[in-house]
């Protein structure tokens, strides 16, 4: 369910710095105002949360806090709603739907770890698709033979066991190989991440309650 937003504090939107590239995520988006003057709005995620943990998005009118919001959160602008939403690995949603109902994705801070790859996909958009296509069959690859495994270990608790029997995967990876394809998995869904793709079932979405 999206979050209602509550006013912001005027504060200035911080330059990003190379060091937050997987901890920081800002979008934009330009647009006419209702006087016809360009704006921009920013949105600003700090996937570390803040001092009590919390995660929120931040929106900035042409670099000031315009509003804040815990995720997914729903920011009403003059023309539609700017929807944020998160996964494990980072967003998964930086939309501006106008009232008109087009969608479309914000554009990511040319600095950001977003905005980098997107600049990838515009100067070599065949090794672009190569990694896309890559980081997909990583993750059909472990779904395959890690779901399995998983099963196998539940079934194997003595309640669980009791209740449903145990079931037998058809796979049993060494440890150093299911160690291999969590982190070639992480690393995938990380990189989908940064081009806005997600999934329920590849990307966490099954194992974190997503519809």
């Amino acid at each position: 369910m999206l979050r209602k937003a509550k006013p912001g504090d005027d504060h200035p939107l911080q330059r990003y710095r190379w060091w937050q590239l997987f901890s920081r995520s800002l979008f934009h988006l330009r647009q006419d105002g209702i006087a016809g003057v360009s704006e921009i709005w920013s949105v600003d995620v700090r996937h570390g949360g803040d001092s009590n943990g919390e995660v929120r998005a931040l929106l900035y009118l042409d670099g000031r806090n315009h509003s804040r919001s815990k995720l997914p959160a729903a920011f009403r602008i003059p023309g539609g709603t700017i929807e944020v939403a998160t996964s494990s690995y980072g967003l998964k949603r930086c939309h501006y739907v106008a009232d008109d109902g087009t969608v479309r994705m914000l554009e990511p801070d040319p600095a950001s770890a977003e905005g980098r790859r997107a600049r990838l996909d515009h100067t070599r958009p065949a090794l672009s698709r190569s990694i896309g296509v890559v980081s997909f069959v990583v993750l059909v690859i472990a779904l395959v033979l890690g779901v399995p495994q998983i099963i196998e270990d539940i079934t194997r608790i003595p309640p669980v066991a009791d209740a449903v029997g145990t079931f037998i995967s058809p796979f049993h990876l060494p440890a150093w190989a299911n160690i291999s394809l969590v982190v070639a998995g992480l690393v995938a869904s990380t990189e989908r991440t940064l081009r806005m793709r997600y999934n329920w079932i590849l990307d966490g979405g099954l194992f974190d309650g997503d519809d």
